[in-house]
């Protein structure tokens, strides 16, 4: 587990918890319950969809088209002009 929850570890201290929940809630506490389940699966639900969003959106960036732009050199043609022809002699 995380520290942060590290006191949760504790069987004495889940029954202290639930103790205060029934204190506080009383007949409500499976209403609450309830709502505070539905929340949770609506947060993992909203986090999955954000990270399949990142997912697709770094994949659609890293399969861009790699070929180069421009031919490589031995695949272009040969640049063609006319013959130097010196002029007759007179």
């Amino acid at each position: 587990m995380y520290p942060v929850f590290a006191f949760l570890e504790s069987p004495v201290t889940l029954l202290i918890l639930g103790a205060i929940a029934v204190m506080l809630f009383g007949e409500r506490l499976p209403e609450v319950a309830r709502s505070f389940g539905k929340g949770l699966m609506e947060l993992k639900t909203g986090v999955r969809g954000i990270q399949q969003e990142l997912e697709n959106a770094v994949n659609s960036a890293t399969s861009v088209d790699t070929s180069p732009r421009y031919p490589e050199p031995e695949d272009r043609e040969e640049a063609t002009a006319p013959k130097f022809e010196p002029p007759p002699a007179p």
